[in-house]
């Protein structure tokens, strides 16, 4: 099933129906053990409407599904991450501590994004004017109980300064974190089973509508498996609405950065499709 936020409802897409139910309480939804059930139990009373209807009210515009929770983020969990941080490190000589992390035990976790800072499918994230190398990070992002287990997936997109985080490691919080640093949606796929590791995540960047940069990398390629990183980032940490995980990327712009107007299109098999454009802060 997936379940959208709307500004004024919910929309709920299960077994080919739609359902249009009430403004809900996003932190007492994720907070949620079974959330699966508990969307089944509270639907029961939702307008069934058509497909066309359904469309329509994604057209109008539709918000980041998620409340207070917290984004956290794993890095260097594709072997293409680990290269490219290498590289763009090398000159700080940060470069080992990216080679050393992805062959440890522990991850790297870190955390991304508060609910102010994450922007709705649609509208625009952001830049940071004292950086000149920026890329978006598309990434498989996992929606977490707060007892740890995965209930849900989403399409995230991890913005990143490479130049900032490039020039020195411990600018990690700086390259990542800020207003408009992340978005994740179109919506939750709830589901009990894990994503097929099949899936592909696949990234498109339009500058002035043509397309500018293309790539995909399927979940088989993810070292760390998402079970693993939920783990780790329980360890020591509690949320008691639950929270959300990025993944890692393996797509690496290289040769390139994002300019103010592109639009950045993120698509993962079963989820969906996350689209929004660049402005800078």
């Amino acid at each position: 099933m997936k379940i959208y936020k709307l500004p004024s409802g919910t929309l709920l897409n299960h077994e080919n129906q739609a359902f249009l139910g009430p403004e809900l309480d996003w932190d007492a939804l994720l907070a949620q053990e079974n959330l699966k059930d508990h969307i089944l139990s509270e639907s029961k009373s939702w307008k069934k409407i058509s497909s066309e209807e359904a469309d329509s009210l994604l057209e109008k515009g539709i918000l980041a599904p998620m409340g207070n929770q917290e984004i956290w983020a794993a890095g260097v969990t594709y072997f293409r991450s680990r290269t490219a941080r290498m590289e763009e490190s090398q000159d700080a000589g940060g470069a080992d501590f990216y080679d050393k992390v992805y062959n440890a035990d522990r991850p790297e976790l870190f955390f991304k994004a508060t609910a102010s800072r994450v922007s709705a499918p649609g509208s625009a994230v952001n830049i940071r004017k004292d950086s000149t190398w920026d890329v978006p990070e598309p990434e498989l992002t996992l929606v977490v109980s707060p007892s740890g287990k995965i209930q849900g997936y989403t399409c995230g997109n991890d913005m990143s300064s490479r130049s900032i985080e490039g020039e020195n490691p411990l600018y990690l919080p700086q390259a990542k974190v800020y207003a408009g640093c992340a978005a994740i949606g179109p919506c939750l796929l709830i589901t009990d089973k894990a994503i097929e590791e099949t899936a592909t995540i696949r990234l498109e960047i339009f500058r002035d509508d043509v397309l500018a940069f293309v790539g995909e990398t399927p979940l088989t390629q993810l070292k760390r498996k998402p079970k693993e990183l939920a783990g780790w980032l329980f360890r020591g940490n509690t949320f008691p609405i639950g929270c959300f995980l990025m993944t890692g990327t393996g797509i690496v712009p290289d040769d390139f950065t994002l300019e103010v107007g592109d639009k950045v299109r993120i698509g993962i098999d079963e989820v969906g499709v996350l689209e929004n454009f660049i402005e800078k802060i």
